[in-house]
């Protein structure tokens, strides 16, 4: 910009302006992570060139675009980071497949669960449906029951006592209630007798 600055304040300023290039790249570098360094490029450029610039202009040059082409760690730091890329990898290939048998192990407990409350529900329903069975039967006997008379009831007992002399055995106890019983077939038969 100002060559006779530029000669008067540093004798060779092309030389001079990598020397501080190189200083200004160390510090800037020295302080970011290392993997930040391969990442930021565009980022360590602007820094660059703002300082760059700050300390040129005293020279009158003028730092216009400043550009990192390629960055060449020393070989242990090289090996050093292919190390940590593969055991980042490695941990990333972990986390995701225990994440996938997380998930499947929850998909499965799901599944599991569901058809446990599937199968509860359809038991539940079971019993209700026989419950309501049972309580339908128990109202069809109720009201059959209702239109039993005492002559039913005696006719019925008689069937009984004629299933049971049909067996081999040689004995037969009669109930005390049994004239009881007998009195409506002795009073139907009278009946019978005074109307003929």
């Amino acid at each position: 910009m100002d060559p006779e600055r530029s000669v008067i304040q540093v004798a060779n300023f092309a030389g001079a302006s990598q020397g501080i290039a190189t200083t200004t790249l160390r510090a800037v570098v020295g302080d970011i992570m290392l993997d930040d360094v391969l990442a930021k490029r565009e980022q360590i450029n602007l820094i660059l060139r703002t300082k760059l610039d700050e300390v040129t202009e005293r020279w009158g040059v003028k730092v216009t675009s400043v550009e990192i082409r390629e960055i060449l760690p020393p070989k242990d730091v090289s090996e050093a980071m292919v190390k940590q890329m593969t055991a980042e990898r490695n941990r990333r290939a972990v986390v995701t497949e225990a994440d996938g048998k997380k998930q499947a192990t929850i998909t499965i407990a799901e599944g599991d669960k569901q058809s446990n409350i599937l199968r509860a529900e359809g038991d539940r329903q079971a019993a209700i449906l026989r419950a309501e069975g049972f309580s339908l039967a128990l109202k069809t006997i109720f009201e059959a029951a209702k239109g039993v008379d005492a002559k039913t009831m005696s006719l019925q007992y008689l069937e009984t006592l004629k299933s049971l002399g049909a067996g081999a055995s040689t004995k037969f106890i009669f109930p005390m209630e049994f004239t009881n019983l007998l009195k409506p077939f002795i009073e139907h038969a009278s009946e019978a007798m005074k109307k003929e």
